[in-house]
């Protein structure tokens, strides 16, 4: 009887020749979880797959069965994405037989009749001969020893209107991260138990002021050994500015679309958009605009973006020229969250999206705006939601839909805006 790693794959490169293979086999990351009963139980919302699907594809008609690759799915993701999209066909790769073993546990646990698993290098994902609406590759391309192979793999197993979603590691935020690392290398310290047992007890002793105390207060995994060992014993790690990434992106074959979280990185949000910059700013390239707030947070530890073939024939983004956004049917995204307690004066209260990590990308409505906003339910266009009649309800409608999704409050369905 074949292993769980060997399922339907007979192995074609040398497993003992990628130290990274063999560093997530004796360390996978994240760190295995025994269920998914409440992420299960979050996607039994319709209107959570839909806004999740237009953020990728506003301008699509929604669909659920999705051909979808997780590229390095660690322990648990691609088993997540099978359970969460029981209509989606769902292939997951790693190079670690330790994750793909635990991901076998979960989809066995779950009866995952949709998920296929493959030990296998991202680098030869051509083998799988497959393609794929979405592909799924958080936390992998900086690991890689030619990180630009690894995404040329990619390209050609992403359908023309498929889409990539794409997480890397980003400088800035991970200064304490790298000065650990360098610290580590010249201690010479090695991925053994006691090894990583005595760096946890010497981390606990850092001074308060040093980077990495800031990264690890915030962390879930602070007191995790492997994941540890994943930030500061890496054999490979390597980390990319907005500028690198967008060049990383161009040059094998792809082109941006969008931030998945885009509010941190665009000057009209959060405090920024209160400072004598913000004009300045605004004028540059968006692409410039974007780099320069990755400097101005200074805090970025990774960049989450949406990917498309250079080749693709329709764009991610949405716009308010003209009068089509007024048949946009408006999706609030997951952590949308209302506060109306402790509220500024004369506001009807602050919205937020719960996973921005930067405190100050807080939207703060009127009475007038919180009425509109109390009437988005996934079903009715702007048009139908805010009472469009007349000139100063459209320019007002448009401001407030726009910063809605300027801050991540948002996603439109512009399937039916013609």
């Amino acid at each position: 009887m074949a292993s769980a790693v060997d399922v339907g794959f007979n192995c074609t490169w040398d497993v003992n020749s990628d130290p990274v293979s063999e560093f997530y086999t004796r360390h996978p990351y994240p760190p295995p979880v025994a269920n998914l009963d409440r992420a299960r139980d979050e996607w039994r919302d319709e209107d959570r797959h839909r806004a999740e699907y237009h953020l990728m594809w506003p301008h699509r008609p929604y669909r659920a069965d999705l051909d979808i690759l997780v590229a390095g799915c660690g322990t648990w993701q691609a088993a997540k994405y099978a359970v969460c999209r029981p209509d989606a066909r769902v292939v997951g790769i790693d190079v670690s037989a330790t994750s793909i073993e635990h991901t076998e546990k979960l989809k066995r646990q779950y009866n995952l009749t949709n998920l296929e698993l493959r030990r296998l290098p991202l680098e030869h994902v051509g083998e799988l001969e497959r393609s794929f609406d979405l592909i799924v590759c958080t936390g992998v391309l900086h690991h890689l020893a030619d990180p630009d192979a690894g995404l040329r793999a990619l390209r050609p197993v992403l359908r023309t209107s498929g889409v990539l979603y794409l997480m890397v590691y980003a400088p800035y935020g991970r200064t304490g991260v790298y000065m650990l690392q360098d610290y580590c290398r010249r201690l010479r310290l090695g991925t053994s138990d006691p090894e990583i047992h005595d760096l946890v007890a010497t981390l606990q002793a850092l001074p308060q002021s040093h980077p990495l105390v800031t990264l690890l207060r915030g962390s879930r995994d602070a007191r995790n050994p492997d994941a540890l060992a994943d930030a500061l014993l890496n054999p490979r790690d390597r980390s990319y500015s907005v500028p690198q990434l967008v060049d990383f992106i161009d040059r094998n074959g792809l082109t941006f679309g969008r931030w998945y979280w885009q509010a941190p990185y665009l000057p009209q949000c959060g405090a920024m958009s209160t400072t004598p910059h913000a004009n300045r700013l605004a004028t540059l390239p968006k692409r410039d605009q974007h780099a320069a707030m990755e400097l101005w947070r200074g805090t970025m530890t990774c960049h989450s973006a949406i990917v498309r073939r250079f080749d693709a024939s329709e764009s991610v983004n949405v716009c308010f020229d003209g009068d089509r956004w007024l048949h946009y049917v408006p999706l609030r995204r997951p952590w949308t969250e209302l506060i109306e307690e402790r509220r500024p004066a004369g506001a009807a209260g602050v919205l937020l999206n719960r996973s921005h990590p930067s405190h100050d990308l807080v939207l703060v409505i009127d009475a007038g705006d919180k009425r509109v906003f109390d009437r988005i339910d996934g079903r009715r266009s702007i048009k139908e939601i805010a009472d469009c009649e007349g000139e100063t309800a459209i320019r007002r409608a448009r401001t407030f839909f726009e910063r809605l999704w300027w801050y991540d409050q948002v996603v439109f369905d512009a399937s039916k805006a013609l």
